[in-house]
């Protein structure tokens, strides 16, 4: 079993966007609803009572349980069924793409993360209910994105026709899993995970189908509630937010000064909100729609319509429009009693954009919470760590910075030049104070030498540096490798690998650990020796 060993606030860790910093510090406060606290989540849950309609929980309801009725549901998911009909509960989500066999490792860590903050919400002595609900972004059209998952050994992947929302491909492309089979039959927990992979993605299964059949086998006893939001019957409840994005270009206007101003202090943004932030299902496919003049145009097709035309088919057929990126975020709390989204750092940072969008519209903005991140190192390889001196934190800051401190600690020559340099600088620093009482060309003559032989003394650290990678290759190798093992591809391993490679020998016990050392009120990198 893992342990927690190490955990790093979110704060203390160089690559952690400043953007995220700030939100986490306080510093962008007129730009979301309060930090998460259950006080705040229990007083937001008393502003969205006021707001959230029992029609739109009736149609929720109905649908949800329609969409689940074919699962093999816990208990706690038919009591949660139960409970969300009811005026005073209310959901904590967090949404993904529908990747195949869920992707890299952190699909598996957000959704344990909404869980057990769940869980800390429903100790409570105001007789509110919290439920755990996972948002399937079905509605995704880049398959390229999604069709692919790797571990150490594979990668997997699978050919389908892309353009329509991801969803609704249904599987014909399922050899895969023969190279599955092979890589996990001989694992300890090798045949659950081989039967998971069968069932969900058997032929004629939808993507959406798949992810459900998936998620529910993981999650179904933590009561997870799982939607599928492609649904004409929620479409409807969201056609006047539609029209007001079609008319107005509402989301564009609402937040465009405050994406210029997270522009210009952090030098760009997540997204960029269209002037109209909607698709349109055509034959198939799902295009973007863009105002030409006094008419509305389906990019890249023919299909065009007056804005007559095209409120009446919005008013017919509702299933037809389709949510961008940055407009989903205003659907799924316009049709769900939420009071808490959980996401990752990039998704936080276009939520932060979009909050005078909601003011515009009177809708709730929810509070936001980062999810947690993990990385399982192994025993071998923490062991390997400490014999070289190094630190976990070393692996999740400046790599580079840390090796070549180490390289050059094994040498006399670099604190000798830093001795060096600093003798020049000091006497540089005497002989500009004298020459101001000459000739100014003396004085700038003085300046040019002093850039001049400190230039050369970075060089000459450079060439140091690179001399030590060749005197001491083999421990710079055994650096790089460790670094590798840790971080495949430079990539922190939460976003590379899948959470097979980890179940695979520890079965939902590594599933529970992950849970218990899941932070609830402060985001954290936790490490866990495996």
């Amino acid at each position: 079993m893992a342990e927690s060993q190490f955990s790093l606030n979110f704060l203390s860790i160089p690559t952690i966007p400043k953007m995220i910093k700030d939100y986490l510090s306080g510093g962008l406060s007129n730009l979301h609803s309060p930090l998460f606290s259950k006080e705040n989540a229990l007083y937001q849950a008393a502003i969205k009572a006021e707001n959230y309609s029992l029609h739109h929980r009736k149609v929720l309801s109905e649908v949800l349980g329609e969409q689940m009725q074919s699962l093999p549901l816990s208990e706690l998911q038919k009591e949660n069924l139960q409970n969300l009909q009811q005026k005073n509960t209310f959901t904590v989500v967090t949404g993904h793409q529908l990747n195949l066999f869920t992707g890299p490792a952190y699909f598996i860590y957000k959704i344990l993360q909404v869980v057990k903050t769940t869980n800390f919400l429903n100790q409570n002595s105001e007789n509110k209910k919290f439920v755990p609900l996972f948002w399937m972004a079905s509605e995704d059209h880049d398959f390229e994105e999604i069709n692919h998952f790797k571990t150490t050994n594979h990668y997997y992947f699978t050919n389908e026709k892309s353009g329509d929302a991801v969803g609704r491909i249904e599987i014909s492309d399922n050899k895969f899993i023969n190279d599955f089979i092979k890589e996990f039959e001989d694992c300890v927990f090798g045949t659950e995970l081989i039967r998971w992979i069968q069932e969900a993605y058997a032929n004629g299964n939808t993507f959406s189908k798949a992810t459900q059949l998936l998620v529910n086998r993981i999650f179904g006893e933590y009561g997870l509630l799982i939607l599928d939001a492609d649904d004409r019957r929620l479409k409807t409840l969201v056609q006047p937010v539609f029209e007001k994005e079609l008319l107005q270009e509402h989301l564009y206007q609402s937040t465009h000064e405050t994406v210029e101003q997270l522009r210009e202090k952090y030098g760009k943004v997540q997204v960029n909100p269209r002037e109209i932030n909607l698709f349109y299902f055509n034959e198939g496919k799902r295009n973007r729609i863009e105002k030409e003049g006094n008419h509305f145009a389906i990019v890249d097709t023919e299909i065009k319509f007056s804005k007559e035309e095209l409120l009446r088919e919005l008013r017919d057929f509702p299933e037809r429009f389709s949510p961008n990126a940055v407009l989903r975020p205003v659907y799924q709390e316009t049709i769900l009693p939420n009071i808490l989204y959980i996401g990752g750092n990039a998704e936080i940072m276009y939520w932060l954009e979009l909050k005078k969008g909601f003011d515009g519209l009177n809708l709730p903005f929810p509070i936001l919470l980062p999810r947690n991140s993990f990385a399982m190192i192994s025993k071998k390889n923490f062991d390997k760590m400490k014999k070289l001196g190094l630190k976990v934190e070393d692996f999740f800051g400046n790599y580079e910075e840390t090796v070549h401190r180490k390289l050059l600690e094994n040498t006399p020559l670099d604190p000798f030049l830093n001795e060096k340099e600093q003798e020049v600088i000091s006497i540089f620093e005497a002989l500009e104070e004298k020459a101001k009482l000459t000739d100014k060309t003396f004085e700038n003559l003085v300046s040019a030498e002093k850039k001049r032989q400190l230039k050369s003394y970075k060089k000459m650290k450079k060439r140091l540096l690179r001399a030590e990678k060749i005197v001491q290759g083999d421990l710079y190798q055994r650096f790089n490798l460790l670094y590798e093992e840790i971080n495949p591809g430079g990539i922190w391993q939460e976003r590379t690998l899948n959470f097979s490679e980890f179940y695979a020998d520890e079965g939902k016990d590594w599933i529970a650990n992950c849970y218990q050392n899941t932070q609830i009120e402060k985001p954290q990198l936790a490490i866990l020796i495996i």
